[in-house]
């Protein structure tokens, strides 16, 4: 071998050394920003449906890795336990519905989480945005699990100016309750942190910032410019519900020109996803997928996702290889130079995503949930190709389009849904039209016995129905409080 082949050859091995473990190309730290946006649907985006602008968003995924079966929980609670812990909801206890304001429940505080993963490799952590992985006591609260600031709320459906749910505020700067900013829009506070926390970081040091956004969640608020900017779409609601898309759109825009004029953005890679389906009766879309938020139907559990930036090999792609919210712990620790994490439910996919490769990824669990009330998605799981649902399969059952309003919602009684199976061929039939279940018997077994398997891993779902009367805001200063449970 010549001198200078010898030397092409061990230049590539070192980046692909580096890239593998947690540097750039050029030797520097990886930065890391995970961006989540709230309820925001299939059809919610340009890059599925031209008829919504995102163009900052659309040219990231275009320019990144489109990821085309990247899998949620079909709610938002549980699929952040997931984003942040690597379990399954159902082994958490955070398998059914959401944590509620007034409930005693959080991510159990035995998990070491993705940001004190990431702390442990030197990382400074920071969170904008929406928590809700449970606040009732000190220690469920993120500058207590990892992060080294907090700027956001701890629960669900604020109000995007005055920042208060179920009549009390829940806005915090770190722990202190931010009182001073009724009036402004919270996709618009948001960016300003994040933009400041880009600006004030030390480059030498590699940085985490989670931005799970409010929106695009009800309640349907947006400043009148960005409703302004779908004149053709009749229906108030969904018009507003686009504009709060552009406005996210524009916020992400604003990050990564920041990360750009602060010469962070070519050592930086993004994870964009939603955290479940859109909400159909609250203006998202998912068309064509089936169903919606609170089902097991793609609709409600197939994300829009994408990566883009630092150690991607293959850009300008779409990956199609299986994905599930649990992977993100593994495959980000993974990315920012970590040991291999192994002894959870989620997969290191970096080696696949960096590369382009195949996901070793065969399967995904939907839900298992043993809770009685019928709202969300009973059980269901993905074998290969093969999706079997068992029992409920959520509030949604229907293939709902941009303006359709509906107020179809399957409040049937569980029960009855008990010895029911739905079996679909995803790649042949990812819209779930056409139930094989009678005509397949064999495989539904097969996904069934499968299903059971993981059933037996299954903890009770943690949601206790009555309120906690500590929870009261009144008892804290009229702010939804952690120091109750």
């Amino acid at each position: 071998m010549g001198a200078v082949m010898f030397v092409q050859l061990l230049c590539t091995v070192l980046v692909v050394v580096n890239l593998c473990n947690g540097v750039t190309a050029a030797g520097r730290p990886r930065h890391i920003v995970f961006i989540v946006a709230d309820d925001l649907g299939w059809n919610d985006i340009g890059f599925h449906n031209p008829d919504m602008i995102t163009p900052n968003i659309d040219k990231l995924a275009r320019e990144g890795l489109i990821l085309n079966q990247s899998y949620v929980q079909p709610l938002c609670s549980p699929s952040r336990s997931a984003f942040m812990s690597g379990y399954y909801p159902f082994k958490t206890g955070l398998q059914h519905m959401v944590i509620l304001n007034y409930q005693p429940v959080c991510l159990p505080l035995n998990i070491t989480i993705l940001p004190q993963k990431l702390k442990e490799l030197g990382y400074a952590t920071h969170i904008v945005g929406k928590w809700h992985n449970g606040f009732c006591s000190w220690n469920c609260t993120p500058t207590y699990r990892g992060f080294d600031s907090f700027f956001g709320y701890y629960n669900a459906q604020e109000d995007y100016y005055t920042h208060m749910t179920a009549g009390f505020l829940d806005y915090r700067n770190n722990t202190s309750p931010e009182k001073t900013e009724n009036g402004t829009y919270s996709t618009f506070r948001f960016t300003d942190v994040a933009t400041n926390i880009i600006q004030r970081h030390d480059k030498s040091q590699p940085l985490f910032l989670y931005l799970p956004f409010q929106a695009v969640h009800a309640p349907i608020e947006v400043p009148a410019q960005y409703e302004a900017m779908y004149p053709n779409i009749k229906t108030e609601d969904r018009r507003k519900f686009c504009g709060m898309v552009s406005a996210l759109d524009e916020a992400v825009g604003n990050i990564t020109k920041t990360l750009t004029d602060s010469g962070l953005m070519n050592d930086t890679l993004i994870l964009f996803t939603a955290d479940n389906g859109g909400w159909i009766t609250e203006h998202g879309n998912n068309y064509p997928l089936r169903g919606g938020k609170f089902t097991v139907y793609e609709g409600g559990t197939r994300a829009v996702a994408f990566m883009y930036g630092s150690g991607l090999q293959k850009t300008g792609t779409v990956f199609d290889g299986l994905i599930h919210a649990v992977d993100w712990l593994p495959t980000l620790t993974a990315a920012a130079g970590g040991t291999p994490v192994s002894d959870r439910d989620g997969f290191n996919l970096w080696p696949s995503l960096s590369s382009g490769s195949s996901s070793p990824r065969t399967e995904v669990v939907y839900n298992y949930d043993s809770h009685t009330l019928p709202t969300e998605g009973h059980a269901a799981i993905r074998v290969g190709d093969y999706k079997l649902i068992d029992g409920y399969p959520g509030l949604y059952t229907d293939w709902y389009k941009p303006e359709q309003v509906t107020s179809d919602l399957n409040l049937t009684n569980i029960k009855d849904w008990a010895t029911k199976y739905q079996l679909f061929n995803l790649k042949d039939d990812p819209t779930e039209h056409n139930d094989l279940s009678t005509s397949h018997p064999d495989i539904v077994k097969q996904l069934a016995a499968r299903l059971a398997w993981y059933e037996k891993q299954a903890v009770p779902p943690n949601y206790p129905l009555l309120p906690d009367p500590k929870s009261n805001p009144q008892l804290y200063g009229n702010v939804w409080s952690p120091g109750w449970c």
